[in-house]
């Protein structure tokens, strides 16, 4: 089917930076290039515009592609320059989307296939065999470093162009789907290390983001928290029962008389159970328990719940002189 002007340039200013109009005339290493570049970074596209009609030509047959008959295509400083800068280019893209694969396996395998891809353009090609071992072998002089994807597309664009001849004529053309389907599975090779390696850093950057929501609302909340603490302390707000039996003393080094005297309720209990000892304990043992509670809840201690303090203070002198003067008058 013959091919318009009208519709390449259509497809030129709708899709250019992503070849539609390379695939349209069947151009598909030209449209596979501009995928990946975007339009030649741009200025590939914009330098398409005036390409276009003598493409379309040859497209239709009017004029035939070069051939020099088995001559070598004319060296074509702009090529060697695309060569060197794709190179590059697919050399810097592998080092960052597959840093688990060894250096000197993906950046030679990368920058050779970028500058093939580049050779490949139009009706010319070059020998990937000597393009590839050009770029193992420099990547391998300078051992794999980031900064050796330059020399190594530098090496393999000087092969690429010592080997460079015209694509052989008459060779049958895929159905469409076919070429779009090679398409977009090479597109997919390509991005898929890259996009693996954004989600990655996406989900590092939102960890940090989460993170530092936390910290912020801390932070906000500090103030109430510092106020609440403050209340507490100077008795104006109780604080919880776990931080009224946890304040100043350590759960651990209590006894467990101590503890039973804290959980009695204040009135009407035995006067043993106020004290925190057994019905029926020798005079010994109430004086001991009484000492312990006293320093215990002495206000003096407890300024932070006075009241409270001081109506167990009396408590435990009650209890205990009722106790103590039972015993004496047992005892007597």
């Amino acid at each position: 089917m013959a091919k318009r002007l009208l519709v390449a340039y259509g497809l030129w200013a709708l899709g250019g930076p992503l070849g539609l109009h390379h695939i349209y005339l069947g151009r598909d290493s030209h449209a596979l290039l501009w995928m990946l570049t975007l339009g030649g970074f741009g200025g590939g596209w914009l330098w398409d515009f005036w390409h276009l009609p003598g493409w379309v030509a040859a497209a239709n047959g009017a004029r035939a592609p070069r051939d020099g008959g088995g001559t070598v295509p004319a060296l074509s400083p702009l090529r060697l320059a695309g060569q060197v800068t794709v190179g590059t280019y697919f050399g810097l893209v592998a080092a960052l989307g597959l840093p688990w694969v060894p250096a000197l396996l993906a950046q030679p395998l990368a920058v050779g296939l970028g500058v093939q891809l580049v050779s490949s353009v139009g009706d010319q090609t070059a020998e990937a065999p000597s393009t590839l071992a050009a770029a193992f072998l420099a990547s391998l002089l300078f051992q794999g470093r980031v900064l050796a994807v330059l020399p190594t597309s530098l090496a393999a664009s000087i092969v690429a162009q010592r080997h460079r001849r015209y694509k052989p004529r008459g060779m049958p053309r895929p159905r469409l789907a076919a070429r779009l389907y090679h398409l977009g599975l090479a597109c997919l090779a390509f991005a898929a290390p890259l996009a693996c390696r954004g989600l990655c850093g996406a989900a590092g950057v939102l960890g940090t983001l989460l993170a530092l929501l936390r910290a912020a609302t801390e932070l906000l909340v500090l103030p109430l928290r510092a106020g609440r603490l403050l209340a507490e302390v100077l008795g104006l707000a109780s604080g919880s029962p776990a931080r009224e039996r946890g304040a100043g003393f350590e759960p651990s080094s209590w006894s467990e008389r101590q503890q039973r005297a804290y959980e009695v309720p204040p009135q009407r209990v035995p006067l043993a159970q106020v004290l925190g000892v057994p019905a029926g304990s020798s005079a010994e043992d109430v004086h001991r328990s009484y000492r312990e509670l006293v320093k215990l809840w002495h206000p003096d201690h407890n300024r932070h719940r006075a009241e409270e303090a001081e109506r167990r203070f009396i408590e435990l002198q009650e209890a205990y002189e009722e106790l103590a003067g039972a015993r004496r008058a047992a005892a007597g």
